[in-house]
């Protein structure tokens, strides 16, 4: 079966519309509880039923069936709650009682306020326990030659904790807690690509961001069904031919040069990573190569890529 574009999107912005379908999108929503902290009346992410229940009872946490909220009461300091939480999270890891906490990455992220301050920071794999937004960079490197682009596109480890052997955007990865965007992507691209830090700090140009709505399913491993709302702040990178992308961890397994046809045939086939499906498209926007007049879902696709959340953002 070949995926359309509108697949695709559809897949890593799974999350309904209250536009688009109000009965489904108020139908979800009296399903999950929302996560709050206290004095702070508004939604940080929704939790499934299930999860919320097992903060039942839990010291500095408040469970509200009527209201379904979930609150998160210790502490009135950032790094207070923070304490709190690590404290929570590190006592229901060791009960092995949500698999998505196997994966535990021991990275922080950050958690906002409507007024951008930090309120929380809790470990990478939990953060969909608690359906938070997330923030990562990805950059798509591509070499111009006469008869077209070619752009590198690598190959995920097998033994990668999630999406294992998909394909992958060039460089891509979580923003900790307190780190700056644009030292993220650098730290990225050494880590991920070897690519040389003069080379990305004078020559990676950003362009932008993508936002959507990821529930997860078996292919991120753990739990089904937990939500994912995600910012990545996208990036540009022409390379030279004669500096070739290498693995420079364990997290790839190698780098394909593909023209243009050959990275649309391989998502067609649904073997890229769902959100680095949507950063590919976006590429494909922006270089003129998706357009109205050979995509007909092209208002829909541009318009899902740039979704606003229930929550607050940076």
């Amino acid at each position: 079966m070949s995926l359309t574009n509108l697949d695709l999107i559809n897949a890593v912005d799974g999350f309904p519309y209250d536009q688009v379908d109000p009965d489904l999108y108020a139908a979800s929503i009296s399903t999950y509880y929302e996560l709050r902290v206290t004095d702070h009346a508004y939604a940080l992410g929704f939790i499934l039923p299930s999860v919320a229940e097992v903060f039942r009872g839990v010291a500095h946490w408040d469970l509200d069936d009527e209201d379904r909220i979930l609150t998160l009461t210790g502490g009135t300091t950032a790094a207070e709650r923070s304490a709190v939480v690590a404290t929570t999270l590190e006592a229901l890891r060791k009960t092995g009682h949500f698999k998505v906490l196997d994966k535990w990455r021991n990275e922080l992220y950050a958690v906002y306020g409507r007024n951008k301050e930090l309120l929380f920071d809790v470990e990478r794999a939990a953060s969909p326990l608690f359906g938070v937004v997330t923030y990562g960079v990805h950059l798509t490197a591509y070499v111009k030659k006469e008869d077209g682009l070619r752009i590198w596109v690598p190959r995920r480890a097998k033994t990668k904790q999630t999406y294992g052997g998909m394909l992958d955007n060039a460089v891509a990865g979580g923003i900790a807690s307190g780190e700056v965007v644009f030292e993220s992507l650098v730290r990225e691209c050494a880590e991920e690509a070897s690519l040389p830090e003069d080379l990305v700090r004078s020559t990676a140009k950003s362009v932008g961001c993508i936002t959507y709505f990821y529930v997860r399913d078996k292919s991120a491993g753990g739990e089904t069904g937990l939500m994912q709302p995600e910012v990545e702040y996208v990036y540009d990178l022409e390379l030279p031919e004669d500096v070739v992308p290498k693995p420079g961890d364990d997290e790839v397994e190698e780098f394909y040069l593909w023209t243009v046809d050959e990275v649309k045939e391989h998502l067609a086939k649904g073997e890229f990573k769902p959100n680095c499906a949507a950063v590919m498209i976006d590429f494909f926007i922006r270089h003129g190569m998706l357009t109205p007049e050979n995509e007909k879902d092209f208002i829909e696709i541009v318009a899902r890529l740039h979704r606003k959340f229930e929550f607050p953002t940076v």
